[in-house]
């Protein structure tokens, strides 16, 4: 996944902007991603990947899908749970 790829697909939020949160705000709660633009306040998909990024040293090193298995694997995570 690159740096300006979605996310958080619910809001539209990029890796970018998460990162960028994250070393401005220094949040330890994946929950306090929320004040980024929403990021894991949809369906939740996110959430996961949110607190991989949080728990790194240096967030831009955490290995993420690539984006069309991360959004079949959304796809897959709404249907099981709508």
């Amino acid at each position: 996944m690159d740096e300006d790829d979605e996310l958080c697909l619910c809001f539209h939020v990029t890796r970018r902007k998460v990162i960028q949160y994250i070393r401005v705000n220094r949040p330890t709660l994946p929950s306090q991603l929320s004040e980024c633009y929403g990021a894991g306040t949809g369906c939740g998909w996110c959430r996961p990947f949110l607190k991989r990024l949080i728990e790194e040293t240096d967030p831009q090193d955490v290995e993420l899908p690539d984006v069309a298995t991360y959004a079949a694997n959304r796809r897959e995570y709404r249907n099981k749970t709508t």
